[in-house]
Formats: structure tokens, sequence, C-alpha cells
């Protein structure tokens, strides 16, 4: 039997148990020198990498100067007076209209006319009857004279000579209340011609050829002298600060603006909306595109006051906040920084919080910077005038 080649069974596991052990040894050394490895100490002479500035900006300081302080206030343009003009007889038809809408008239200018036939044969008669009672006011006068004389000369009894003069008296009232009745008749001829009874524009018509007019009746409405007001809504604590002469300005609906002045402020507020109005006129010849009835914006100047004011391009307007941006540190980060604004004037916005005097404001570049964005900084260049 060849014993050299048999190996026990226990021998055998001893021999597999402790290959396995050293395996597991070798492994675990080589986790325990790679930490080592990984830990050693970088060369202390290679310099660390330097950051790259995100982007280039111009900075400036925001400037401190007296801008005028306004008043921004909504309200309606109305007529500044409204007359209406209606008919002043009744049961006569209207034969001629010669206005429109929108028609600018002189005071006294014919707008209508309505039938004159009726009124214009009681004129000729109460014309006859003046001229006739004139003639027999002549012959009175003629017989009392003529009395008188006759009496002196003791022809005629003194109540002879009463009753020729009664008579002359009689025959010259007769006379004036014809003329009465004359005058009224013309008056009322005149009546069936409507007029403008100002001068300015016709802003609505009722009147229309074949109806029928009752006295009273509206037929025409006109903005005297076309002059249109703007009424303003003010609250109560501020109305206090308006007084008259104070200059406004109104903006059109298309954007042009017009200037004017405040006509009045009301001596009282309404009850329920703790508001008043202040009246501003409007220049007749330069209301462009302004019409009655439009509602409107507008401002009133109430004098000077200091603004701190930066470019309109600092400042960036994010869900419904503005914003801008300030460099400060080194390396020179911009951060952004949450302001209030407030009046806007030759391309300046007003900053009213948040933004110190001696910070700098990114005044180019604003709209690709990122809060805490490291930048390359170059001063806003300031115009200086030289002798040549």
């Amino acid at each position: 039997m060849d014993w050299v080649n048999q190996v026990k069974p226990g021998r055998s596991r001893w021999l597999g148990a402790l290959l396995v052990l050293g395996l597991v040894g070798l492994f675990f050394g080589w986790r325990a020198q790679t930490p080592q490895e990984a830990a050693a100490p970088a060369d202390v002479t290679q310099p660390a990498a330097a950051i790259k500035p995100a982007l280039t900006v111009t900075v400036a300081p925001p400037q401190t100067a007296d801008w005028p302080q306004t008043l921004m206030l909504d309200g309606n343009l109305v007529a500044w007076q409204e007359a209406v003009i209606g008919a002043e007889l009744g049961q006569l038809r209207i034969t001629e209209v010669l206005a429109q809408v929108g028609d600018r008239v002189r005071r006294g200018q014919v707008l209508a006319r309505l039938d004159n036939e009726a009124i214009g044969a009681e004129r000729e008669e109460a014309s006859a009857m003046v001229t006739e009672l004139d003639a027999y006011a002549e012959e009175a006068r003629a017989n009392a004279e003529r009395a008188k004389v006759l009496r002196e000369q003791g022809f005629y009894s003194p109540q002879t000579s009463t009753q020729f003069v009664t008579g002359e008296r009689a025959s010259l009232a007769r006379v004036t209340g014809a003329q009465a009745r004359l005058t009224a008749a013309d008056w009322r001829l005149a009546r069936t011609e409507i007029r403008a009874s100002d001068d300015g524009v016709i802003s609505a018509r009722q009147a229309t050829v074949g109806s029928l007019v009752q006295p009273g009746q509206e037929l025409f409405r006109l903005i005297r002298q076309g002059r249109i007001e703007w009424q303003a809504e003010v609250p109560a604590q501020l109305i206090g600060q308006l007084q008259v002469g104070q200059t406004a300005q109104v903006e059109g609906p298309d954007g042009t603006l017009v200037s004017g002045r405040v006509r009045a402020v009301a001596p009282s507020l309404d009850a329920r909306t703790r508001n008043g109005l202040v009246y501003v006129d409007l220049p007749t010849n330069k209301l462009g595109s302004l019409r009655a009835g439009m509602f409107v914006h507008g401002q009133i100047a109430l004098g000077q006051a200091a603004a701190l004011s930066v470019p309109a391009a600092s400042v960036l307007q994010r869900e419904g906040f503005a914003y801008v941006f300030v460099v400060a540190g080194e390396p020179s980060r911009a951060s952004l920084l949450k302001v209030r604004t407030g009046r806007r004037q030759h391309g300046r916005v007003e900053i009213l919080e948040g933004l110190q005097p001696g910070m700098q404001v990114v005044t180019q570049g604003t709209g690709f910077l990122t809060d805490n964005d490291v930048v390359s900084v170059v001063a806003a260049e300031t115009a200086v005038d030289r002798a040549p």
C-alpha cells in the first residue's frame, strides 16, 4: 500500500481552513492600506485654482436728488357744465333739425325749428290790431283837443269835455294792450327756433323732424364752452395736501398726456367711501383723445422731495416684487436685494426701502446674474466736462 499518497480526512479540513484565513488576511490588509495612500498630503508648493467670475458688470452708487412729488389718482372725465336745451312751447311739430351730436356751436345759433304758421298768423293779427287802435287813439286825441278848445269858448259843457278826454285815455289803453299782445306773439314766434344757450359742443340730441314737442322737453344737451374737467377721488388722509392752482396731468387711453390745473377741492367727503373730489380744469384745445365719460388715471404735483434713485435697468421684477443686485466683498459677489420702488423719472426709479446710499448697484448685466455670483466689476463712467 502506497501510504505516501494517502491523506487523512481530518488533516485536509485543517489545511483548507488555513488557506481561507490567509486569503481573508491579505484582503483586509489591502483595504487598510488604501485610505492611507489616499490621505497622503498634497504638494503644498502647488497653487490653488482661482474662482472665475461669472460675468463682467457695471456698478454705480444710487443718486440722491430732488424730484417732483406727485399724488397718483383715478377719476372720471365729466362736462364742466352741461346745459339742457328744450322747447318752451307745446303742441308744435319739429320741421327742421340743424345740429348733430359732436357739432361745435356758437351762442344763439339755431339748432332746430318748429312749425310757426299758427303763431305767425297770431302775430300778424296782433300787429293789425295795434295799427287799428293807433288810428282810433289818434282820432280820440284830436277830439279831446278840439273839445278842450270849444269848452274854453263856451260851446261844450264840462261833462262833454270830460267824455272826450276819457275816450282818449281809453284808446291809449287799448293800444297798450294790443302792443303787449304783439310782443307776446313775437316772443312765441321767436321760440319756434331752438337756439344754443352758449358756445359749446352738442353732446346729446333727442330732436327728430316731425315729432311733437311739449313745454320743457329736452331736445339737445350742450357741453358749455366745450370744457371738460377731471373729477378725481382723493382719500381723506391725502385731501389736505391739495390746493387750488396746483398743476395736474391726465393720461389719455392712447398714452397722450394733458396738463391742467386744480380748479376746486370738495369741502366735504362722501359719507360712504370717505373720499373727497378734486376738480381739475383741462384745456379745451388740447384734449386729444379725452372724452367726457372716460375713467382715466392722472397725477397732481405736490412739490419737490428728495429721492434715492437707480437706473431703471438695475431693477428686476420677479413675482410681483422689485429687486436689485449689489456688489460687495472679495472676491466681488453680486447679492440679490429686495427693494420697494416709488417714483419714476427720466429712466430712473426711486428706491423707498431696502437700499443704502453707499451701496454699489449693478447697472448693466443685471438680467444675466443669479444670487451670490462672483463678478468682475467695472465702475460706471462719469462724464466730466473739460476746458479745451
